[in-house]
């Protein structure tokens, strides 16, 4: 089931976060308060995951964790700036 919802969050993402907060208490064990993973949902929402994967498998961002928090917030950040250029194409 968690590589299921793996593959999941990597074509969507907020649907993903939505599952993970729906029926499991993993994404509240990562966070102390709900401010941050309601702004990653809006605007960074495979750094959200990451992140959450990264405390609760590890307990700290670190190695190689640090790594994959890095390469999320690097396409989160991507994927909206492409979303940008591809309008002013047209």
């Amino acid at each position: 089931m968690p590589f299921l919802v793996g593959c999941l969050a990597l074509g969507t993402p907020r649907v993903a976060i939505v599952l993970v907060i729906l029926f499991s208490n993993y994404i509240g064990r990562a966070y102390d308060t709900t401010l941050w993973p309601l702004l990653g949902f809006f605007f960074m929402p495979l750094t959200t995951l990451s992140y959450a994967f990264a405390i609760n498998s590890n307990g700290s961002v670190d190695g190689m964790h640090l790594v994959l928090v890095v390469v999320t917030a690097l396409l989160d950040l991507g994927l909206v700036g492409a979303g940008s250029k591809t309008r002013w194409r047209d």
